[in-house]
């Protein structure tokens, strides 16, 4: 019972500022203003181009038909992904062959505020055979 009451303590002054701001008349001058965030968005690396993967055909039978490999990357200023690592694997000889090949990749980069910026982010790749 105290801790329900010293959450509601503490919460109990968030909803002050709400409720006075939705109490404001639709006519008063500072009602029709609004308020800016300080910052202009960020937006997500894009993919621009890919590379395949390249597995010698008697390998290729060892794998199944379809596999995941998860990794965790940088993309970088320019475009290119950096520090990439396995973060779930289908087979180490088969994660050697994605990471090669998400490397090669191109990408739009991350921008904040209309900067670009490196963003770290993770990455499902599914192979088929």
């Amino acid at each position: 019972m105290r801790r329900i009451l010293a959450a509601s303590l503490l919460l109990s002054p968030l909803f002050l500022p709400a409720a006075a701001v939705a109490s404001t008349p639709a006519g008063d001058a500072s009602a029709s203003t609004l308020v800016r965030p300080a910052s202009s968005g960020l937006t997500s690396p894009r993919i621009l181009r890919t590379a395949n993967v390249h597995i010698a055909p008697d390998f290729a039978q060892a794998i199944p038909a379809l596999s995941e490999v998860a990794l965790k990357l940088t993309v970088d200023e320019n475009g290119k992904a950096q520090e990439v690592r396995v973060i779930k694997s289908a087979s180490p000889l088969l994660d050697d062959h994605v990471v090669q090949a998400v490397q090669q990749f191109r990408w739009r980069p991350a921008k904040l505020d209309k900067q670009v910026i490196p963003m770290e982010m993770t990455l499902n790749v599914e192979v088929q055979r």
